[in-house]
């Protein structure tokens, strides 16, 4: 545990401090794929917003807001690691809702509310932006399977097929479709 912290700068700064090991810390699924140097939570969080965005202004919602879903929805991980699918006959995944308060106890309560709100509608997934979120992060999953797949990791098909089987809008199911059938450089043109 940490030390408690009472001046709301000083909770700022701690919280600032505990979301940087994201940054650190790799997706360990990918290992299990022969991957040696998986991308981090964080390089993963920063697409599936970008992605959360343009999915939700493609399906009527508020890109902003998805995209604020999306980057706080693997801000646990400070506390648990990134735990595999593997993982999971035996570890039982800690409730998102209880690490998120945990994690902002310290921060003044604007600041509090607004985070553990994110999180909430993210889990809760009954908002088109919850929707478009979940989709990204899924879809995020998707695309980095593809550009592993294109510099010679082989075993991604798994993580692909589990991107696409829950996606839940049209927009993302469309962009998976095709994302799967193209180069992951194609973004570069001829």
């Amino acid at each position: 545990m940490g030390v408690a912290v009472t001046d709301s700068a000083a909770a700022i700064a701690a919280f600032g401090y505990e979301m940087g090991i994201l940054k650190r810390l790799r997706r360990a699924g990918w290992w299990q794929a022969g991957v040696r140097d998986p991308e981090s939570v964080a390089e993963h969080s920063l697409r599936v917003a970008q992605l959360a965005a343009v999915l939700a202004a493609e399906e009527n919602g508020n890109p902003e807001r998805a995209a604020y879903l999306a980057l706080w929805h693997d801000s646990q991980e400070t506390r648990t690691g990134d735990l595999p699918h593997s993982a999971r006959p035996y570890v039982t995944k800690p409730d998102p809702r209880t690490i998120t308060a945990d994690q902002t106890a310290d921060l003044p309560e604007r600041a509090k509310e607004s985070v553990r709100d994110a999180i909430e509608e993210f889990e809760a997934v009954e908002t088109v932006e919850a929707r478009c979120a979940k989709d990204a992060d899924k879809l995020e999953m998707l695309l980095q399977a593809v550009e592993y797949r294109d510099v010679g990791v082989a075993q991604v098909d798994r993580w692909i097929e589990s991107a696409r089987k829950d996606l839940r809008t049209a927009t993302a199911r469309r962009v998976a479709e095709v994302a799967v059938t193209m180069p992951s450089l194609s973004w570069r043109g001829a």
